[in-house]
């Protein structure tokens, strides 16, 4: 307890410590949930105190001040105890309506009351000392009666002897017809009684007796067993009767050392009585260390002297004796009390009186503290009071609390509970003080100095062994107790952020993972997918695809990092609002998705900026990404989204560039939720690179998944891996190969090769090459197209005007040769030509966003070659043809289409290897819950990107859900344990 004292002062003089106490404490610096459950836990323990209390006055009223007030009466021997316990619940709750009564009134009156309380005991106390000091020249008569060594109860006798003389006739005594079958002196008795001689000793020989050197040793007996005296001569009998209607002390409990410190240590928990009541405290910082210790010292040196004491002036058969048998009930230490033993009977009633008063109005604010913090939901209403604060509904509670223990009634049975819930308590006390002198916090500045982080986890670790010392059984169950509420308020409790060590703790334990991760890359057998997932927002700053946070929280099996991105475009210092509700929005639905991890939201000028900077920097140390997860453009074809399918491509080439994985989902939106079940199909993969084994793990962790509440979503669906072979490869080797490296890595899977032959290329993959091409020329064509149409109307009016201008200027002299009329029409032409040129250019640009380069291409404007029929070249021969053929140069422009011979053979060769391996998908695995694909690189010249898509939207054509994986090289799964 001491221990725990100077823990709780250093802890009580590091601030404002306002109602609550022990919990305040607790909660402030071990966080809401351990504050909530060993709070809770110690107010019960201080609620069942009190009836404690209030049947330890119960017991001092009926035994020793007025035995006629019992209600039940005893009628048998064996009947005594039972007949106690009923009188101490009747009595018991009569006393706690008067003191719940009491502290409704005014905690005013409970401390007016406390004096009077307090000095009774304090002359109880002097009288004990006194009457000690007496027994030196003076030790009181106080006989008891043994048989051999055995201790008699004095219940049913007077006469300490077998035969008493009475008239000069020698008659046996009472105590001769319990053990005896008559009255007889030739009458058959007990065997024991025969042997041994009945002999009259002091029970309380004085202090300077030496008996002391006798209570020394330990003496511990079962329960029912005989309270026997030790040195004292006894013969044992040759059969040990049946002694049950004997009159001998016996003992009504098992005693051990552990089982006696759980009923010794309740009377050393006031210690908290103090901080209970901080809120009522003048100055706590001040009142708390100095009265909790000072009666910590004053208390010990009482209760260690007085053992010491009685083990020296009284016998131990009579402290042994619990209920004075063997004194015929009467108060042993009010018997050694000078000058009379009404003294310490009258100061024992108050004592306990006043505990529990005590205790009834600590604990309804203690309850009051906790249901006003609002971190256990069900107790809030307990918050309430009456206007001056008092917590009317927190005593109710506490009185019917306390109820039951009375009914309980036993106090043996009673105690061992507050001790569970007491040294729980002081153990999280002890707990918080070295946990926040370990951390070194800058707030961490007590007054009280004299502390140290050794001495907080010695008293912690003492209450840990003390719990399963007193009673290992009933240690598990406070534990339970207390871990039950824990979690209870973890799921239902409302979040606080009160700076606790244990947030503090997880910072330092974060850090120094941080720093020992960052040694070096993990091993293959700890390789996990750590995703960054990117999302769309829209306008409102929702999250365009909800399900592919489903589909991380599925993938979590692997317990990695899961950092969620997004991108604002614009400039920080205006979106800071934006920003802070997009974060917000895609928090809640990470919490609605079940996606543990971190959300980061940037800003940035333009979106491909954006996610440049997520792939670059998100992450810490050695907890960074390795793998990027996004949703496929589905939109990318559009006019108005033609710089998605750009921003897409470019994201490839930086997760490449950086070694990492990518994960693209496509038709996300048809992806099932968590709260989807898959009862039947298959996840396919189709392995046709090998990139490391990623795409083995991923349908593994797909069907690791685990929901809260139901099954897993693809826990039911097979897994089937095809890969393909050529017309040179052995298939049936390649099946068993496959086989046996699956086994290796202890995965269950179908596994099927599939052979696909070079086959002639179809026209449908001509087709498929000469749409590709043509969507990224239509553009280009009809722009050339408009602007050829507007030149012919300009070339003709301009050769209108010039042959009516010639006429004129013969007519007024003013000649022109023929040569500088076509002079003026070719510069017309070339002046056509480079409109249309800077036209052509400028969509050329515009994707860029590069506007001065639009500017400066116009001037140095050189013809882009495009393999079709029909090219600029063309065009400009096309305007230096006679007028007369321009007519029918317009129809053949009208005329040309795109031949397949002068298609690009690469992309043809593309387009075809796309068509073909589509059609063999489509046939094994159209029907599947899940398709993964190998996501093959993008092209190496960047104008070929426009065709890349193509060639993606094609190899997964048809197919509902498809996850395109593209491994970085670096996630090898091993095949060694």
């Amino acid at each position: 307890t001491m221990l725990t004292a100077i823990s709780m002062s250093a802890i009580a003089t590091n601030g404002v410590v306002p109602a609550g106490g022990s919990y305040y404490m607790i909660s402030r610096s071990l966080g809401p949930e351990f504050g909530g459950a060993v709070g809770l836990c110690f107010y019960l323990g201080t609620t069942f105190a009190g009836a404690m209390y209030i049947l330890g006055t119960i017991e001092i009223l009926l035994t020793y001040i007025s035995p006629s007030a019992a209600i039940f009466k005893a009628e048998d021997v064996g009947e005594e105890t039972k007949a106690m316990l009923n009188n101490m619940r009747v009595y018991g709750t009569c006393i706690i309506i008067l003191m719940a009564i009491v502290v409704f009134v005014g905690v005013k009156y409970v401390n007016k009351l406390a004096l009077v309380f307090l000095a009774c005991v304090i002359l109880s106390i002097i009288a004990i000392y006194a009457g000690v000091i007496k027994t030196a020249f003076d030790p009181p008569d106080f006989p008891i009666c043994l048989l051999g060594n055995r201790t008699l109860s004095k219940r049913n006798f007077d006469v300490c002897a077998k035969f008493m003389e009475s008239n000069n006739e020698t008659k046996t005594t009472t105590l001769w017809r319990l053990f005896c079958d008559s009255s007889l002196p030739n009458a058959t008795c007990d065997d024991y009684f025969n042997l041994n001689n009945v002999t009259e000793i002091q029970g309380i020989p004085g202090i300077t007796s030496g008996v002391l050197i006798d209570n020394l040793w330990s003496t511990y007996s079962e329960k029912g067993s005989i309270v026997e005296k030790k040195g004292q001569p006894s013969v044992s009998g040759s059969e040990e009767a049946k002694m049950s209607g004997l009159p001998y002390v016996f003992t009504d409990i098992m005693t051990y050392f552990t089982m006696l410190v759980g009923i010794y240590f309740p009377s050393v928990t006031g210690i908290m009585a103090g901080s209970n009541r901080s809120g009522d405290l003048k100055d706590a910082q001040k009142s708390i260390p100095t009265g909790t210790i000072l009666a910590i010292s004053t208390t010990s040196f009482i209760y260690l002297s007085c053992i010491v004491l009685f083990g020296a002036c009284i016998e131990g058969v009579i402290l042994r004796d619990k209920f004075g048998e063997a004194v015929n009930g009467n108060l042993v230490v009010g018997t050694l009390a000078w000058p009379s033993p009404w003294v310490i009977v009258i100061g024992s009633f108050f004592s306990t009186c006043g505990a529990g008063l005590q205790s009834l109005t600590g604990a309804p604010r203690l309850l009051q503290a906790i249901a006003r913090d609002g971190i256990v939901p069900f107790i809030q209403v307990f918050g309430h009071g009456k206007a001056n604060g008092e917590p009317t509904w927190a005593l109710l509670l506490t009185a019917g609390i306390c109820e039951i223990g009375i009914l309980i009634a036993s106090l043996d049975s009673v105690a061992p509970i507050l001790s569970m819930f007491f040294l729980m308590c002081y153990m999280f006390v002890n707990l918080a003080c070295a946990v926040q002198t370990l951390l070194r916090t800058p707030n961490w500045r007590p007054r009280f100095k004299y502390y140290h982080w050794t001495l907080s986890f010695l008293g912690m670790s003492l209450c840990l062994a003390l719990m399963f010392i007193c009673s290992w059984y009933y240690a598990l169950i406070a534990m339970l107790i207390a871990g039950c509420i824990y979690k209870y308020i973890e799921y239902r409790g409302a979040e606080k952020e009160w700076g606790d060590g244990i947030r503090g703790l997880s910072l330092n334990a974060a850090r120094y993972a941080l720093l020992r991760v960052e040694d070096g890359p993990p091993h293959t057998k700890n390789w996990r997918p750590q995703l960054l997932v990117l999302l769309n927002l829209d306008s409102e700053q929702l999250v365009k695809h909800p399900r592919l946070l489903s589909f991380t929280s599925q993938l979590k099996a692997g317990k990695g990092l899961t950092i969620v991105g997004s991108v604002l475009q614009g400039i920080y210092l205006d979106k800071c609002a934006e920003t802070q509700k997009a974060e917000e929005n895609v928090k809640a639905l990470m919490g609605v998705e079940k996606t543990k991890g971190f959300c980061q939201v940037v800003v940035s000028p333009n979106f491909r900026d954006g996610i440049s900077y997520l792939i670059q920097s998100a992450g810490l140390g050695g907890m960074k990404h390795n793998t990027v997860l996004m949703a496929w453009p589905q939109s990318w074809k559009q006019t108005e989204n033609r710089f998605s399918w750009k921003n897409f491509v470019d994201t490839v080439r930086e997760t490449t560039a950086a070694q990492q994985a990518l994960l693209v989902a496509k038709n996300i939106d048809l992806f099932p939720t968590n709260q989807e079940r898959f009862t039947e199909g298959n996840i396919d993969v189709w392995w046709i690179v090998h990139d490391g084994g990623m795409l083995m793990l991923l349908p593994f962790l797909l069907r690791q998944h685990k929901a809260r509440t139901t099954e897993n979503v693809w826990r039911k669906c097979k897994m089937r891996i095809f890969t393909v072979a050529q017309m040179d490869d052995n298939s049936i080797q390649m099946k068993k190969d496959l086989q046996m490296f699956l086994y290796h890595l202890r995965l269950n899977a179908e596994v099927e090769v599939v052979e696909m032959f070079e086959n002639d290329i179809s026209a449908f993959t001509y087709e498929k090459t000469l749409m590709m091409e043509q969507r990224s020329q239509m553009l280009k064509q009809m722009q050339l197209l408009w602007g050829f149409f507007l030149s012919l109307v300009t070339f003709l009016s301009q050769i209108q005007s010039i042959t009516d201008e010639s006429r004129g200027s013969i007519r007024r002299k003013s000649y022109s040769s023929p040569q500088s009329i076509g002079q003026d029409v070719q510069a017309l032409l070339i002046n056509d030509y480079r409109e249309e040129e800077a036209q052509l250019i400028h969509d050329r640009n515009t994707a860029s966003h590069s506007a001065p380069a639009v500017k400066a291409s116009v001037a140095a404007a050189v013809p882009e070659k495009v393999q079709m029929t029909w090219t600029k070249e063309k065009f400009v021969a096309e305007k230096h043809k006679n007028k007369d053929s321009n007519v029918s140069g317009f129809k053949d422009i009208f005329n040309m289409k795109p031949e397949w011979g002068n298609l690009n053979q690469s992309n043809v060769r593309r387009m075809h290897t796309a068509v073909k391996l589509n059609g063999v998908v489509l046939n094994k695995s159209q029907h599947a819950q899940l398709v993964l694909l190998n996501m093959p690189g993008p092209p190496k010249n960047r104008k070929g990107d426009e065709n890349y898509m193509e060639f993606l939207e094609v190899l997964t054509d048809g197919l509902d859900r498809v996850l395109l994986v593209r491994g970085s090289g670096r996630e090898v799964i091993t095949i060694y344990s």
